[in-house]
């Protein structure tokens, strides 16, 4: 008897074991096109390439020591020929071989089978073996707080287990795992991924395969990509509700008043991802259309979520459809390359409600890896709120708001600017501003001026016995005695520089011992001018009823010229409307 094999019967292990058996026996025909499929998989890095090869060595020495004859026959696909591979020019060009040479065709391809009988090809079908996910080897490993399962070629396979923030590292045999037995467990995830309707094969790469089997998500790498063959399970320890997260009413009331762009973020094993799920389950229950934007789809959502994987390969395809679609709420998992985050933005613009999930050590982070790949102008229009997530429970809120104004320690009225700030979401406090100087892009962080202010008391406290502080953005004006200003700078000026570079705060020490002298004010169209007679050339401090207002130089001709429109100016007038007497202090 002659015998035509197909791909899918080479691949998965049942034409070896049929001439194993002797079921097949005879003279053994191995298509040029098997051989081309397999090889051009293989060179893919694609592991079904690899694990076909090595079955096709296996049957060629069984074959040959059971005295069977192994022949190669048929044409090697062309170019139109793998184009339409999909369309089964493939599977074509093995039926031919099968017809030309009189064989019978063995497959487990139910579609190769049903093509070829109707061709009057004989053929026998090899049903495939059911593996289903819950009875695969890898599952052996996992136990109730099991997270993550991780099987190393040569290494004692090892796993994470515990509670989110508590995982702990443990080795779950003495006995190292070999290249073999990752084969054999690789090759059954495979198998049963292609056979369960609720599991695929996400990614395949050259040296990496990335398979969803059910809530497991397993990466399964090999050389050249990995120096040896891994295979990295990981899964969800958690299904867990909003309300289990003790997010307040005023947090809740904002995901759903209106569509917003959210970012979850929080460093790997966080529970980022479980977190986004609750969210997108809370969002339907509010009677929200919610789609998910995954690679690979993990996310432990209800049923009547959709989960999207890259369409063709790309997200930009799959957010076309989307926009279609026009669900109220999408969440994309994760976003990582300048690409995710492009696609995020256009999808929020188009009015989308959007929830990202991305990786970052601090809440801050979030933000600024958006600087660069989204116009900053846009920012809180794309993300206008920050979730971080820490140890499976939220560790800050961010929210992002845009407006013209000084940046905070800066003076003058003409460095205005717009800036994105970045509040706490509980307490509205202003933590981060965001804004262009000059090319660059400063995220500033912010502190209250009653904490730098104390910060500062603490210090200087130590070496004067009295003092007053007058803050101004980042800068201060300390006033003590005169007679302990140099034990306040210390020697050279280093003492002060110090507490400076500390405290990252511009500090100006002055003598308290002053006397204030009253200032004549006149008017002009477009200036105030502020008569100082016998204080030529001298730096003084301007006070309306004992409030700081600014510091100045008086000129050679004894007065001071200020502008009406800048900031010392504005200060100045207020102070005349409300008739409060102008003085000076001689600081230098």
């Amino acid at each position: 008897m002659k015998y035509v094999l197909d791909t899918s019967v080479v691949i998965s292990g049942k034409a070896t074991e049929m001439i194993e058996r002797g079921d097949i026996s005879g003279e053994i025909i191995i298509p040029e096109a098997v051989i081309a499929e397999l090889e051009a998989q293989a060179n893919f890095g694609r592991l079904t390439g690899f694990q076909g090869l090595n079955e096709l060595e296996k049957i060629i020495s069984i074959a040959k020591s059971k005295g069977y004859e192994v022949k190669f026959a048929g044409e090697r696909p062309k170019l139109e020929h793998v184009k339409l591979a999909r369309g089964g020019e493939i599977d074509n060009l093995i039926r031919n071989v099968a017809a030309e040479t009189g064989a019978v065709l063995v497959t487990s391809d139910r579609v190769q089978y049903l093509v070829a009988k109707t061709k009057g090809i004989e053929t026998i079908y090899i049903k495939p073996k059911i593996i289903k996910p819950e009875e695969t080897k890898i599952m052996k490993f996992f136990t109730a707080d099991t997270a993550s399962v991780h099987l190393r070629e040569g290494v004692q396979p090892m796993a994470k287990r515990g509670k989110v923030g508590d995982l702990k590292l443990v080795v779950l045999d003495d006995r190292p795992i070999n290249y073999d037995e990752l084969q054999e467990i690789a090759n059954e995830i495979l198998e049963a991924a292609r056979q369960d309707e609720e599991s695929s094969i996400e990614i395949e790469r050259k040296g990496v395969t990335v398979v969803q089997l059910r809530d497991l998500r397993i990466a399964i790498a090999e050389r050249p990509f990995a120096d040896r063959m891994e295979i990295t399970a990981v899964r969800p320890i958690a299904k867990v509700s909003l309300d289990e997260y003790g997010i307040s009413d005023e947090l809740k009331n904002r995901i759903v008043e209106k569509q917003r762009g959210i970012m979850i973020a929080g460093p790997p094993g966080a529970g980022k991802s479980t977190f986004a799920a609750s969210v997108a389950n809370f969002l339907m229950e509010k009677g929200f259309i919610v789609k998910t934007m995954e690679s690979p789809r993990d996310l432990m959502v209800k049923d009547e979520i959709t989960q999207y994987s890259p369409l063709e390969g790309k997200m930009e395809l799959t957010s076309d459809i989307l926009l279609l679609v026009r669900p109220d709420y999408t969440i994309y998992d994760e976003l990582r390359k300048t690409e995710d985050f492009k696609v995020f933005a256009d999808m929020r613009l188009a009015g989308v409600g959007m929830i990202g999930v991305t990786h970052a050590t601090r809440a801050i982070d979030a933000i600024q890896r958006m600087i660069g790949r989204v116009e900053l102008g846009i920012i809180p229009q794309v993300v206008d709120t920050v979730i971080f997530i820490e140890a499976g429970k939220i560790k800050k809120v961010y929210e992002l708001n845009f407006i013209v104004k000084v940046p905070t320690g800066m003076v003058e009225a003409d460095l205005a600017r717009p800036v994105i700030e970045v509040r706490d979401f509980e307490t509205k406090n202003l933590e981060y501003e965001i804004y262009t100087y000059g090319e660059q892009v400063v995220v500033m962080p912010i502190e209250s001026d009653e904490k730098i202010k104390m910060q500062l008391e603490k210090v200087i406290s130590k070496y004067v016995s009295s003092y007053d502080i007058e803050l101004v953005g980042r800068r201060a004006v300390v006033k003590v005695p005169e007679k302990e200003i140099a034990s306040l700078l210390g020697k050279k000026g280093k003492r002060i520089r110090k507490i400076e570079e500390d405290l990252k705060i511009s500090i100006d020490v002055r003598t308290s011992d002053l006397e204030e002298v009253e200032a004549f004010v006149e008017e002009l169209d477009k200036h105030y001018i502020i008569h100082a007679p016998g204080l030529e050339g001298k730096t003084v401090e301007v006070y309306s009823d004992g409030d700081y207002l600014f510091t100045a130089l008086v000129s050679n001709k004894g007065k001071i010229k200020i502008r009406k429109d800048k900031e010392a100016g504005e200060s100045l007038r207020s102070a005349l409307i409300d008739r409060k007497k102008v003085k000076l202090k001689v600081i230098s």
